[in-house]
C-alpha cells in the first residue's frame, strides 16, 4: 500500500458536506511525531493512519494538536477507503486503547461505512465544571434541557454533552478559543457537544473541539456514540436516530446512530462518504 495520504469526507447529506479526514493506508505506520506533523500539514480534525496486522487493522487517529484515542469521522472515513480498495465488508481495528469494527458498504455510487463503538459510559457533571462550561458558551443554567441533564460520556473518548432548550441557542454557539483548549485539555475533554432534541428521532448538534486544534467539528461519530449510550442507559431511549451537525459550519452532516441493546454496549454510528477533490 502506497503511502499515500487520502482526503474523503464522512457523514455526507445527499452527496455534499461531511467532515473532511485524512486516511493514510500503510505498510507500517510512520513514527508518532512524523504522523503529528502530516495531521497538521492536513489540518483537518483528524486523520487516520492504519496498517495491517494480525486480527485486522492497526489504527490511530492525531488532530492537528495531539492525538485522540477514537474518531468516528475518521474511521467512517477509513471504513470507506478500506471498501473502495478491497470491496465490502468487514474491517476489525485494533485501536490504542480498545478494538472496534467498520463495516464498508456500497449505496448506488456512494460508498458508506459502518462503526461499531467501543463500550460506552457516562457519569454525573460536577456543579463547578458545569459552570466553568456554561459560562466558556455564554449560557446560564436556564437554557438547558430540563429533561435531559448535562454529562459526561465515553464511547472511546470523553465529550462533555449540554444539552440546549432552544435551537436558537445551539445556531448562536460561540466561545473564546484559548479558554475553550484550556478548559477541555484540563479537564480531558475530547469534543464539547452540545444539542438540540428536534424530537426522539432527530438530535440537532454542534461540537467544540478547541483542544485538539479546531473551533468546530462538523460531524462527531464518536460524541454521537457517546450520547446514544447516554440517551439508553440513562433516559431509556433505545431506537435509532439521527444527528443533524455541521450546517452551520458550512459542512451539513447526517450521522444514522443505532444504540446496541444492554447498558454499557456499543452503538453503531453510519454514513455514507465523498472523495475530496484534491
Amino acid at each position: 500500500m502506497a503511502m499515500t495520504v487520502q482526503r474523503l469526507a464522512a457523514f455526507t447529506r445527499e452527496g455534499i458536506g461531511g467532515n473532511p479526514a485524512g486516511v493514510m493506508l500503510c505498510a507500517e505506520l510512520p513514527g508518532t511525531d512524523q504522523m503529528q506533523e502530516i495531521a497538521a500539514k492536513i489540518g483537518y480534525s483528524e486523520t487516520a493512519f492504519a496498517m495491517p496486522v494480525e486480527g485486522g487493522m492497526r489504527v490511530r487517529y492525531f488532530a492537528p494538536d495531539g492525538e485522540v484515542p477514537f474518531c468516528g469521522h475518521a474511521t467512517i472515513a477509513l471504513g470507506a477507503a478500506l471498501g473502495m480498495e478491497r470491496g465490502e465488508g468487514d474491517f476489525p481495528l485494533l485501536l490504542n486503547d480498545a478494538d472496534i469494527s467498520v463495516t464498508a458498504f456500497r449505496e448506488g455510487e456512494e460508498w458508506g461505512a459502518r462503526l461499531t463503538s467501543p463500550p460506552t459510559s457516562f457519569q454525573v457533571l460536577r456543579q463547578a465544571v458545569l459552570h466553568e462550561a456554561l459560562e466558556l458558551f455564554h449560557l446560564h443554567e436556564e437554557d438547558l434541557d430540563p429533561d435531559l441533564p448535562p454529562v459526561l460520556a465515553q464511547a472511546g473518548a470523553r465529550h462533555l454533552i449540554l444539552p440546549l432548550a432552544r435551537h436558537a441557542l445551539l445556531q448562536g454557539m460561540s466561545y473564546d478559543f484559548a479558554q475553550g483548549a484550556t478548559l477541555m485539555r484540563a479537564q480531558g475533554w475530547v469534543t464539547i457537544n452540545l444539542i438540540w432534541r428536534e424530537n426522539v428521532s432527530r438530535i440537532h448538534s454542534r461540537n467544540a473541539f478547541a483542544g485538539h486544534g479546531v473551533y468546530e467539528d462538523p460531524a462527531t461519530g464518536a460524541a454521537a456514540a457517546a450520547l446514544a449510550g447516554y440517551l439508553r442507559d440513562a433516559h431509556g431511549q433505545a431506537d435509532p436516530f439521527e444527528v443533524s451537525q455541521g450546517v452551520v459550519a458550512g459542512h451539513p452532516s447526517r450521522l444514522l446512530v443505532t444504540p446496541q441493546a444492554g447498558k454499557g454496549a456499543p452503538v453503531q454510528v453510519a454514513g455514507t462518504v465523498r472523495l475530496i477533490e484534491s
